[in-house]
This record gives C-alpha cells, structure tokens and sequence, in this order.
C-alpha cells in the first residue's frame, strides 16, 4: 500500500482537483514531495487526475454559482491552471455569459431593469464583483 496514493484517491473521491491543488493538499498533510510527484503521474495516465475534466466541473459549478467568466478564470489560475487552457475547454465555449450575468441580475435584484442611476450602478458593482465583463454588464442592464 501506498500511503501518499491512497490519500490522493481518497481526495479525489471526494471531488476533482487540479495538479498543482493536489500536489499542495498533499504536502500540507506531510507527504514529501519526491513522493507526490510519481503518485500523481500515474493518476493522470490512469485518468483518475484529469485536468480537463476538472475545468469542466469548476466552469459549470462556478458559473451556475452565478459567478462570471473573469472571476471563475482567475480561481482556476488560483489552482495552476493556464489561461489558455480554460479558454480552449468545451465547456467554457458553451456558457452563454451574457445570459448568465441577465439570470444573475434577476436573481438578485429583480426583472425589473432600474432607470435611476444609483441603483443602474448598485447592479453593475454586483455583476462586476461577480466576474462578469463590462459588455456583458450592459448586456444585462438592458
């Protein structure tokens, strides 16, 4: 038995993770990293560590969260993964942001599209924070 594999399958179990956040969850619980490093080598040719699909998962959990395409690329960064590569994920081409930040909107706020100001500027502050982008904001704020 393996001590450093079972506890990076028993992480995994539990949800996926990218390289890099499994290699430091692994460290923080102690195992050397000469250790880690063959371990998460062999999960990735047995495709138990899939980066991709852990792209997938994070784009489609985040974004049903509410949270818009800056804020989810840059948690994924956060996790090692490379702009590029979440770029080029399928999932990430099939989000309609723009309906996103609109569905976000109405669920905090309301159908109603505010014409004062102050309140325009109250639901474009939230979207931002939110990740979306300045044209997906106007879009919602249409």
């Amino acid at each position: 038995m393996n001590p450093t594999r079972d506890k990076a399958l028993y992480l995994l179990a539990r949800r996926d993770h990218s390289r890099r956040e499994l290699s430091q969850k692994l460290s923080q619980k102690g195992f050397v990293s000469s250790t880690i490093q063959p371990v998460l080598d062999e999960l990735e040719n047995e495709n138990l560590l899939n980066e991709d699909r852990f792209i997938a998962s994070f784009i489609r959990s985040r974004s049903a969260k509410g949270y818009g395409p800056l804020k989810i690329c840059a948690e994924l960064g956060k996790r090692g993964i490379d702009h590029n590569r979440i770029r080029a994920s399928d999932e990430w081409q099939e989000t309609l942001w723009q309906e996103m930040a609109i569905s976000a909107r109405i669920k905090r706020f309301g159908e109603a599209i505010p014409t004062a100001k102050d309140k325009r500027m109250q639901q474009a502050r939230f979207l931002q924070q939110r990740g979306f982008t300045t044209d997906q904001i106007r879009w919602a704020l249409k």
